[in-house]
């Protein structure tokens, strides 16, 4: 037996034999000082991988050092959304606006960007400005939102959202899912009606939408001051001269002829007058209003005392034609139709405080006619669906009286006013010649106008509003509305709701089919997205649940 295996076969002592003795053939551990010994502490072996970098994580937002997301495709593939330029940007940023937020499609080439990269809030600043302008301008809240989006996507801010409300806009822009959110939001005070400046707003955001013309934030800036500062097309004398000839034309569309037409003429002018003292003053636009609808009926009460052979009626009539808020009206509807039911709500809040102070301003003259023994009857006003060529001609007059209050581009007052006769031709042909209820006849000939103003807004890449808002105008409800107030003075009570009620009806009419023939117009023409398998998105998904 040689010494090692008799050094082996040595019984061992206590020390050797205990449990904490490193067994024979274990590497020793390495001592280290600064080796944990916390029952915390990840077992040696079991440690993550470190990752490449040795940034550490500065804040619980950034992704987590073990977190590996796998890459997958959908089983039918990712869906192709063609956009092409040759479609107004208009309709392509709001098939965008519709889409969720992950199935957007990126900027192809961001023209607009800096070369140190995009001013993020000056770029939110320029298109809430923007927006703002829209809004002002009677513009409704899905356009505006496209709008919006269109000049954040043009200067590579794709992760936006605008928000429209009826005083108030915001836009949020996130940069990444781990960054902070910038958001930015602007008051709309007051609103005026000026389609050049719209039109102008709206020519800013295709040529800063088009990626062949380089626009950069200071150009854009200074196009944009210039389109504030620029005057309105008419002077305030051309407005009241308008809004006297609006109304003698619609004088003459309800059966007056040349001394009704100069009496309503005169009426207009004096109540347009007498509202510039009241805006003047400061005085809110319920009383401008109220104070505006006084004249034209105190001159039809006149010529009632005076013994005049006139239809007073016709008079009164043409007068509120000259204050029907149409504007506001479609523009309200128009909301409500396409989702945006706050907007739509105040929108239409607006319109019923202006239409009242209309109904108490020629309610009042009218309670102190019949007072006076003034013998107004409601049928007088009826007869005048005997001459088609004087009401055609009529309701051209009245379109053309209209677009120059809305303070159009002259280039387009000729096709409005023409807009205006196809109108009146279609409601006369439905109603008169048809036999037809007055509110479908209604319907279908503001459905006319709508498409339209929406076929003449795609071919000049512009806003459907200047080419529908004034088209409109023959077809407001001014007879109905005053059958029912003249009802009411007279003590009439249900005859006068009864009349109220179907002037609410004919609006409505307007309103729905004004949008509804955009959007037949949209419908079956070109649309981004139809060669998709997504197609067009519509306002929602669902069907109200």
């Amino acid at each position: 037996m040689t010494e090692p295996e008799a050094e082996d076969r040595k019984p061992q002592s206590d020390e050797a034999r205990s449990a904490f003795t490193q067994p024979p053939g274990v590497a020793p551990a390495i001592e280290d000082e600064s080796h944990t010994t916390s029952e915390f502490a990840i077992p040696v072996g079991l440690a993550p991988p470190e990752p490449p970098t040795t940034e550490p994580e500065g804040s619980a937002f950034n992704t987590p050092r073990t977190y590996r997301a796998p890459a997958f495709t959908p089983p039918l593939g990712i869906p192709r959304v063609d956009l092409t330029k040759d479609i107004p940007w208009q309709d392509r940023m709001r098939t965008m606006l519709r889409m969720p937020v992950a199935e957007r499609p990126v900027p192809e080439i961001v023209q607009k960007a800096e070369d140190e990269g995009p001013a993020v809030p000056r770029v939110l600043d320029l298109t809430l400005r923007i927006g703002e302008l829209l809004l002002a301008g009677g513009e409704g809240a899905e356009d505006v939102e496209a709008a919006m989006f269109a000049v954040c996507r043009s200067y590579g801010l794709d992760r936006c959202e605008p928000n429209v409300t009826f005083t108030l806009l915001s836009i949020s822009y996130q940069p990444s899912l781990v960054d902070d959110p910038v958001t930015a939001s602007r008051t709309v005070r007051r609103r005026g009606t000026d389609y050049t400046r719209l039109a102008a707003v709206f020519q800013l955001v295709d040529d800063i939408s088009d990626d062949e013309t380089e626009i950069s934030l200071e150009e854009a800036y200074r196009r944009l001051a210039e389109i504030r500062r620029n005057r309105h097309p008419y002077n305030g004398w051309a407005l009241t001269g308008a809004s006297g000839l609006l109304a003698g034309a619609a004088s003459m569309l309800v059966g007056g002829g040349l001394v009704v037409f100069v009496a309503a003429t005169l009426g207009a002018v004096l109540g347009d007058r007498l509202a510039w003292l009241c805006s003047g003053r400061g005085l809110p636009e319920f009383y401008q209003f109220t104070v505006a609808a006084m004249p034209p009926a105190a001159i039809g009460i006149a010529l009632t005392l005076a013994n005049v052979e006139v239809r007073a009626s016709a008079v009164i009539t043409g007068g509120l034609f000259a204050l029907m808020p149409g504007r506001a009206l479609v523009a309200g509807v128009q909301d409500g139709l396409t989702g945006y039911y706050i907007t739509a709500a105040a929108r239409l809040l607006e319109v019923m405080y202006l239409f009242v102070g209309v109904v108490i301003g020629v309610l009042v003259v009218l309670y102190f006619g019949v007072k006076l023994g003034v013998e107004l009857n409601p049928d007088a006003a009826l007869l005048f669906a005997e001459r088609p060529v004087a009401q055609i001609a009529a309701s051209m007059l009245l379109s053309l009286a209209f677009a120059v209050l809305l303070q159009q581009e002259r280039s387009t007052v000729l096709l409005v006013s023409l807009n205006g006769g196809v109108a009146w031709s279609v409601y006369g042909a439905m109603h008169y010649a048809g036999e037809i209820s007055p509110v479908a006849s209604t319907a279908v000939a503001a459905g006319v106008v709508g498409l339209f103003g929406q076929l003449l807004s795609r071919y000049r890449f512009a806003s459907a509003l200047p080419y529908t808002t004034a088209a409109i105008g023959p077809l407001l409800p001014g007879s109905a509305t005053y059958f029912g107030l003249l009802a009411i003075a007279q003590n009439n009570v249900d005859a006068g709701l009864v009349s109220l009620t179907k002037a609410a009806a004919l609006a409505m009419a307007i309103a729905i089919g004004v949008n509804l023939g955009s959007e037949i117009s949209r419908l079956f023409l070109r649309v981004p997205g139809a060669a998709s398998s997504a197609g067009r998105r519509a306002a929602k998904r669902t069907r109200g649940f």
